[in-house]
């Protein structure tokens, strides 16, 4: 496996349920996650170990702001948008505790308060595009840590058509999560991963 996404096939009725199913079941290589993208299935690598730490500070600040019941965590837990026929294992998710006491081992999409994906090269596309499209239909606030460049994109108000709210500041900018959470998030100490991966980009292209 690489540092790029892999698409592999499914089923060949490709049904969501036979979908989800396949995904339960694959043995990904440990340091990978399965998701279902635009009717496929891909194996891609958890967030770089640098990115630990940014993942760390999110979490801290949310857990002080989670609306009552909800949980804060980074765990790999796939949540499934049945609407969509998606399946996404997000960098970061606050959602309603009692999601977790159902069998099986993916939860409700709708359970989700608040997302978070910590973006680079090579899942930005599907972070910015299907994700996107997906949590604007079912979950409140959406966050996108585009590690790249060291912006932070809020998006919220979501509709049947996507969000209808966003907002973007550089790293070092506080941003205003917007309710059910309603605070101003810290992004102080977001901004030394975000060069460092800048220069990771640079060095490769080099």
């Amino acid at each position: 496996m690489t540092e790029r996404p892999a698409a592999i096939k499914a089923s060949p009725a490709g049904a969501f349920e036979d979908m989800l199913r396949i995904v339960e079941e694959l043995d990904t290589p440990e340091g990978y996650k399965a998701e279902l993208i635009r009717e496929k299935i891909v194996v891609s690598p958890w967030s770089k170990l640098r990115y630990k730490k940014v993942m760390k500070l999110l979490r801290l600040q949310l857990e002080l702001y989670a609306p009552d019941g909800h949980d804060v965590d980074v765990a790999p837990f796939l949540f499934t948008f049945p609407g969509s026929e998606r399946g996404f294992g997000p960098d970061l998710h606050v959602a309603d505790e009692a999601a977790f006491d159902a069998e099986g081992r993916h939860a409700d999409g709708a359970a989700l308060s608040l997302v978070a994906e910590l973006t680079p090269a090579s899942t930005k596309d599907a972070d910015w595009l299907d994700k996107l499209d997906t949590y604007g239909r079912v979950v409140p606030v959406y966050l996108v840590l585009d590690m790249q460049v060291g912006e932070i994109t809020a998006f919220w108000d979501q509709s049947a058509k996507g969000y209808r709210s966003r907002t973007t500041v550089t790293f070092g900018t506080s941003l205003h999560i917007p309710p059910p959470f309603d605070f101003d998030l810290d992004t102080s100490d977001f901004a030394v991963d975000a060069g460092r991966d800048t220069q990771s980009r640079q060095d490769t292209q080099s």
